[in-house]
Parts: C-alpha cells; structure tokens; sequence
C-alpha cells in the first residue's frame, strides 16, 4: 500500500512511525513532515520515508498531488486541514482519506457547536454559554464569580483558553479575546465555561461512524511551566496510562461520555470516521467533558502509539470503512511517557535555527524513541523550528521506569534555549487514591 499522511509535529512523526512498521506499506510520504520523518524506513524494505514539501493545509494542491501519485490511503494528523474540508475534497476526488469530514470536524473548529452539541443530547459538561458581545460574555463570568474558561470559538493551536479566577481576571479575559482580538478570527466568538475542579484526563476513541473504540487513559499536561504555571500551550508532555482510574471506572466514564455522542451524531446527521479525543475532567459528582477534539491528540499520539500494539494501517482502514465492530484494540502493559523540549519563548514568538545535538547518542537508546516537531535539516544537522520541537519518549514495565528513561534521554540533549517541564506525570506518582467511586457510578 502506499500512504500519505498529512502534518508536520510530534503527533504526525509519532503516526509514521508506527505506520512504518507495518508490512502493509511499500510506500510512504509526508506532507510536509519535519526533519524526523524524514529518517524513517519502512519496516518491509527499508526504504526512507519522503518528505513532501506541500503545506497541510493546501487543501486543492494536495488533493491535486494525491490524483497523480494515487495514495491508497491518506491520513490527516493535524486539526486545520481537517476544518478546511479536506476529507470531502479528497472523497470528491476519488482518493480514501483518515479523518472527519467537514461536518464531523466542527466538534473541534467549533467550541460552541460541541458545547451546543453536549447540551442538546445530554453528555455531562460544564455549565457555559456561548458569546460574541463582552458584556454579556462579562455577566455570565460574574454569575460564575469568575472563576471559569474563556475559549475562543474557533483553531488556536491548543493555545486558545485563558483560565481566570477573580470577576477582574475573567473581564480581562473577555477583551483580550473579544476586544483585543488575541486569537484572531478564531475569536471572534466565545464560549465562557465554569471552571471544574478534578483531575484531568485525556480520553481517545477510534470511531467509525457508528462504533467507538475506547483507548485507554492518558494525561497531558498543557502549562508552560512546572506546577502547572504559565501559559497554555499544544502540551508539554504526557503519559499513558493514567493511574485515576480502574478498567471498570474508564468503562463507566466511556459510556457516559460516548454512548450519547453516539446517538447525537446518529441523531444529528453526523457520520464521524476518525479520532475523537475527549477532554474530560473527573469531578466529585462525575465525569464532565470539556471540550472535543476531532484527532489524535499531542502529544498523547507519542505515548499511545509506542503502547499500541495493532497494525495501524489495519485499524484505520477499519475506521473509514466502517468495521471497527470486527477489530479488537491491543495494548502493551508497558507505560509510556513522553517529554515536550520546547524553543526559548514557547508558547509565545520563537527563535528558530539553533543546532541541536545530542540525537545520535539518544536515537541508540533502548525503548526511547525520539519524535521530531518543530525541526528541520540544514547542512546535515538538525536546527529548531518551532515552538514545541521534539518528544522524547520512553516505554518500561512501570511508570516510574519510564519517566526515569524519558528524562534520563531528554538531559542528553541540548540546543539553545531549550525548556522543559521538570514534572510530567508526578501527579500520578504521588497519588495515593484512586477518583471518588461515584465515577463509576
């Protein structure tokens, strides 16, 4: 088979990876992709994985390239290619592509259609409301004595959520998304949305219009910095499983977040073939969702795939084909963690070219993968570009093993500027209890 798959970050490197171990693949592009991509082999042959320089989000252009090279199977990493309708240009075309349609896409390029979406048909989530005038926006903050998120409605790069915790903080909030534009058209509407106190978990469900395959649990970790300060970012870094909850548990929370997302998509003309990736906080009184994401997430992608054990292209056949019901998800007992090193300055302006090293002595590691994203070749190097540039991931028998093995690998690299978080998955290590029992409930 010959694939294509669409994105440049972690998420899309992650995605090669693991397609490339398949016997399936006698071909396999990436457009564009980044400078790790663009060292993998495949598995069956040993030929390089290519790069293509055509920008994810060039919806006609790709769809063009696609008529003339006949990939047998497209897969879309990133969010915005999916919100521009690329799967319905490509099924237009002829051409079998992984992914939402545009329709299924506004779950994530839409906070207040999935916000809408949850209250019409029951999914337990937060009380909000949706705004395009401050001050009404500013009344609801205030009945909610300020302590809430203000999202900007459309794409922002996983960066478009200010948290405030004060009726002042909330109002500043509002403008600067409202007033000051902060996140472009993306804000030009706004959901408001009580803040929720809990533990945070990432939940991912392989979906092929009509059955959902659950994954098992994940936590991110979207603060820029320790303790979870800072700004919000694409994610810092991630480890899979999360220890808040039993198998029993993450059943119950599966059924009552997707069984009504099931019915709502049935209900609403919503054929959604793809990743749905649940945002979802534990509460006191159950699980409630915060937002939808309509891919895999990132970088949960890096730690979910290094565990997974199924052949990729298998299971997303499946998904556009419509028989997940047929498919049994296999998944390593081993917990994976993975590390964000990120640029001087993320999540805000970067400087890029600064020369990495230390890759060739991390690449030889044993269960320690490497996953590039903002990173580019240049002169036989590898230079930073971008904000989040790379995922160090490591897989062991325990969770302590690993993250041991993630940070013991990310301090053997170093470029200019470099940050990272010193505490991804401590909450999890330092928990002694297990989320109420009425989570299971």
């Amino acid at each position: 088979m010959k694939l294509l798959v669409l994105g440049s970050g972690g998420r899309e490197h992650a995605l090669v990876w693991k397609l490339a171990q398949s016997p399936l693949v006698t071909t396999l592009w990436v457009a564009p992709g980044n400078g790790g991509t663009a060292e993998e082999r495949l598995r069956i042959s040993g030929r390089r994985v290519e790069n293509v320089p055509l920008p994810a989000d060039d919806v006609t252009t790709l769809r063009d390239w696609a008529k003339e090279r006949r990939p047998d199977l497209t897969v879309v990493g990133p969010d915005n290619p999916l919100a521009l309708g690329v799967v319905d240009v490509f099924q237009a075309a002829g051409l079998k592509i992984w992914g939402p349609n545009q329709k299924a896409a506004q779950f994530e390029a839409s906070k207040a259609f999935s916000q809408e979406f949850m209250t019409r048909h029951g999914i337990p989530t937060a009380r909000s409301g949706v705004f395009s005038a401050p001050d009404a926006a500013k009344r609801f903050c205030d009945e909610l004595e300020g302590r809430c998120a203000v999202k900007a409605d459309g794409l922002a790069l996983g960066k478009g959520v200010l948290l405030a915790t004060s009726r002042a903080e909330a109002h500043r909030a509002v403008d600067e998304i409202l007033v000051g534009h902060a996140f472009g058209a993306a804000g030009s509407s706004i959901v408001v949305q009580e803040l929720l106190e809990g533990m945070e978990i990432s939940l991912h469900a392989l979906c092929d219009g009509r059955t959902a395959k659950l994954f098992p649990t994940a936590q991110d970790h979207k603060r820029a910095l320790d303790g979870d300060q800072g700004l919000n970012t694409g994610g810092m870094g991630t480890y899979s499983p999360a220890p808040f909850l039993s198998d029993a548990q993450l059943a119950s929370v599966g059924h009552q977040v997707l069984d009504p997302w099931l019915r709502g998509c049935a209900a609403d003309g919503i054929d959604f073939r793809g990743l749905l990736y649940p945002g979802v906080m534990l509460t006191a009184t159950g699980p409630k969702v915060l937002e939808f994401n309509a891919r895999f997430g990132d970088p949960e992608a890096q730690v979910y795939l290094t565990r997974l054990q199924n052949d990729l292209v298998e299971l997303l056949l499946a998904s556009v084909e419509g028989n997940l019901d047929r498919m049994d998800l296999k998944w390593s007992a081993d917990a994976s963690v993975c590390v964000v090193a990120a640029s001087a300055g993320y999540p805000g302006d970067v400087v890029k070219g600064k020369v990495i090293e230390g890759l060739e002595a991390t690449n030889r590691l044993v269960n320690v993968k490497v996953f590039h994203a903002g990173t580019r070749e240049l002169e036989g190097r590898f230079v930073t570009n971008g904000g989040r540039v790379l995922g160090v991931t490591a897989w062991a028998p325990t969770l302590a093993s690993a993250r041991d093995a993630a940070y013991s690998a990310i301090r053997g690299i170093r470029f200019e500027g470099m940050h990272y978080r010193h505490d991804i998955a401590a909450k999890a290590l330092k928990a002694t209890k297990s989320i109420p029992s009425v989570i299971a409930n």
